[in-house]
């Protein structure tokens, strides 16, 4: 007696490959292990939650050393190569690095915001949420099928919108949270429309095959791919900020917790722009002349909109600091759309890609700098103005020194040497691809960020409107401001540890 559908029962069932999993496995396990935790830790010693958190983060980060230089995959479809849910190359490797590292710092800056908190941050839901979000954010990089990919992309976000809103009793946090969460549902809404418009015109979800068979499509459906792949790119645009999509960046970053504010300007954006290299360059790349044009007009426009809205902002305003680095992140987010526009138009994508990866990392250790020492001043300045940087360096010299090559790294100039080399390596994607007018553009724009980096370092060291005492620096914050010094001085000493993810291995 023969059964035929043995062979196909035989074709989904797959190997795992659990060291190529493991990174966001362990952040997984951990989250469990902290939410069940919580159960039986009493209140007086709930602050080990946050050091199992750190813990688990780093071994996690740890794990990424055993796959450098070997491209794993799992989760394949039986009998075709190369089609696979999970595969942890160069490019997935870079941005699991960013994702893991941020969040590791991201839990050092959390241990004292919750503590100084005084039990408005339940403990045991905050670092359980944190954790879901970054191994989702882990997640995403990998994926190699839209099915995974925008369960990861929920994964990293959904838990989020709760950081943004669990502080009790602030009802600017609610808020902030509300708006998140509103707008980024709707944009998952129409990304999910536009991944089914693709799969009904091609009958698979995998990268590699889209990328095959959208190009085949009958002329009947041509229309309904087209809407598809608008509809998904949609989506991600959200989660990169980018204008007219950023809306919801400044009130969020001044709702939520200053911690979970550097998370989603580093973490968030790692996220988007993963997940939109891999729809557009993956597996859309028949569709680059419409898809690159767009881009090269979002790169544009965000990065415009981010620089006047940072240069708007009023040093005596309330959460002003705050405000500006939300922005700034904005502007930064123009940026990085650059090269990943210019893929289209290159004879090389691969290395316009790299141009991506290589400048998220330099914006992710220094903005996560920047944040860390917002998050010093904050303790004693509860409104976070800018104007309250004033007199910085004669109450702390060496966090005035931090803060001022932070923001000379964003702004590109030395000697934050890493600032001013992952901006010429963007510079020259889009020279290289063709794109002179852009390149213009962001030009432009580097000349208007100069003026409001440069405004709030030389306030660092003006003399001080009244007199100011120094005070002790909490041992996780003061371990989060020397790790991103650390990084940022090593790669503006050696920028070729960055520049190489150039080359990213995506294809």
């Amino acid at each position: 007696m023969s059964f035929p559908a043995q062979p196909l029962a035989q074709s989904v069932v797959q190997s795992v490959d659990w060291l190529a999993i493991a990174p966001p496995t362990i952040t997984a396990v951990v989250a469990l292990v902290v939410l069940v935790a919580d159960l039986f830790v009493k209140d007086a010693r709930k602050g080990l939650l946050g050091w199992i958190s750190v813990a688990g983060l780093a071994a996690a980060a740890l794990m990424l050393l055993p796959l450098v230089n070997d491209d794993r995959s799992t989760f394949c479809q039986s009998g075709e190569a190369g089609v696979c849910s999970y595969t942890a190359d160069t490019f997935a490797l870079a941005i699991q690095f960013l994702v893991l590292g941020g969040a590791l710092l991201t839990a050092l800056l959390s241990v004292t915001a919750v503590k100084d908190a005084d039990r408005r941050l339940p403990e045991g839901e905050f670092w359980f949420l944190l954790l879901s979000s970054a191994a989702g954010a882990a997640l995403l990089p990998a994926s190699r099928d839209l099915a995974t990919l925008i369960v990861a992309l929920e994964v990293a976000s959904l838990p989020a919108f709760a950081l943004v809103g669990l502080r009790q009793g602030d009802r600017r946090s609610s808020e902030a949270a509300l708006k998140f969460f509103l707008s980024s549902v709707t944009a998952t809404a129409v990304s999910l429309m536009g991944i089914s418009f693709v799969y009904a015109t091609t009958g698979t979800l995998y990268l590699t095959q889209v990328a095959e068979r959208i190009q085949q499509v009958d002329g009947q459906f041509t229309t309904l791919a087209q809407t598809g792949v608008v509809l998904t790119l949609v989506g991600f645009a959200f989660k990169t900020a980018a204008v007219p999509f950023h809306f919801w960046v400044p009130d969020t970053y001044v709702g939520a917790p200053l911690p979970i504010a550097a998370y989603l300007s580093v973490i968030g954006k790692a996220v988007g722009f993963s997940g939109l290299i891999l729809v557009t360059v993956v597996a859309l790349p028949s569709y680059a002349d419409a898809w690159g044009p767009a881009l090269a007009a979002l790169a544009a426009l965000t990065m415009t909109v981010g620089n006047v809205g940072a240069l708007r902002q009023q040093a005596t305003r309330a959460y002003s600091a705050v405000r500006l680095l939300a922005w700034s992140s904005v502007g930064q987010a123009g940026y990085l759309l650059v090269p990943i526009a210019a893929a289209a138009y290159s004879d090389d994508p691969e290395r316009s890609v790299g141009s991506t990866v290589a400048y998220a990392l330099m914006y992710a250790a220094v903005n996560l700098g920047a944040f860390a020492v917002a998050a010093l001043v904050g303790r004693t300045r509860a409104a976070n103005r800018v104007a309250d940087y004033r007199g910085l360096y004669a109450a702390n010299p060496l966090t005035a020194l931090l803060l001022a090559f932070f923001l000379l790294c964003l702004a590109g100039l030395p000697p934050g040497v890493i600032g001013l080399f992952a901006k010429v390596t963007v510079f020259s994607a889009a020279v290289d691809a063709g794109l002179g007018w852009l390149a213009v553009v962001m030009a432009v724009n580097v000349a208007i960020a100069l003026f409001y980096y440069l405004q709030w370092t030389a306030l660092l060291f003006r003399a001080p409107e009244e007199a100011t005492a120094g005070h002790r620096v909490p041992a996780p914050l003061t371990a989060a401001i020397t790790v991103t010094a650390v990084v940022a001085v090593a790669l503006s000493g050696a920028p070729q540890l960055i520049l190489r993810f150039a080359g990213t291995g995506l294809f």
